[in-house]
């Protein structure tokens, strides 16, 4: 049986294939779509296209932009003999946020997964290759601590070794306010092997 007529079951239809919106998310965003004034679903859908239509990568960091360089590989005070390597914009954007990273970035677009089929051929490790061919002193690794995270910081770690490049990778352990008791093992290792002094 049919709830809705054909165009809110293909707007619901449409919203639910987005990332993180469920059922019923994308059955309330329909009805506060249809619901808004023209001029407000207008708006919308023009600020949709116009990001589609002008939204590129760096084509020195491959990090999200709307300009041939983006402003981080553009700011002649960042060090850009210091490359931090993470998985796609998101996570270039998180350590942003924490204002203490004044290096740069080399956005991969994914991780190394074999069960997915994506190789190394498949993200921009080639890319990262080619920018250290410069004056590049250190690349940090900050890919997740996922199995293809890791998986991909190895064989980045393997990569760099001939060529005499510091390559670190980011600490990872208990969360703040993480109970013990509940962390896993590999969490503990982590935390236990990248210790600071006090």
């Amino acid at each position: 049986m049919k709830y809705y007529s054909s165009h809110i079951s293909r707007l619901i239809e449409v919203l639910g294939k987005l990332p993180g919106i469920g059922p019923k998310s994308a059955q309330r965003l329909a009805f506060y779509i249809v619901n808004m004034p023209e001029d407000q679903v207008e708006y919308l859908s023009g600020v949709i296209r116009e990001a589609k239509a002008t939204v590129c990568h760096c084509k020195i960091c491959y990090s999200t932009t709307d300009q041939e360089v983006c402003q981080i590989c553009d700011n002649p005070f960042r060090n850009q003999k210091q490359i931090m390597v993470v998985e796609n914009s998101r996570d270039l954007v998180a350590y942003e946020k924490t204002e203490k990273y004044d290096g740069v970035y080399h956005v991969l677009h994914g991780a190394i997964s074999p069960m997915l089929a994506i190789g190394p051929d498949d993200i921009k490790l080639r890319e990262l290759m080619q920018r250290l061919q410069g004056e590049v002193e250190e690349v940090i690794i900050a890919t997740n601590s996922s199995l293809e995270g890791e998986t991909t910081a190895m064989y980045i770690s393997k990569l760099l070794k001939p060529t005499g490049i510091k390559v670190s990778r980011i600490a990872s352990g208990i969360p703040v306010g993480g109970d013990l008791e509940y962390i896993d093992e590999i969490t503990l290792l982590r935390a236990l092997e990248g210790r600071v002094t006090l």
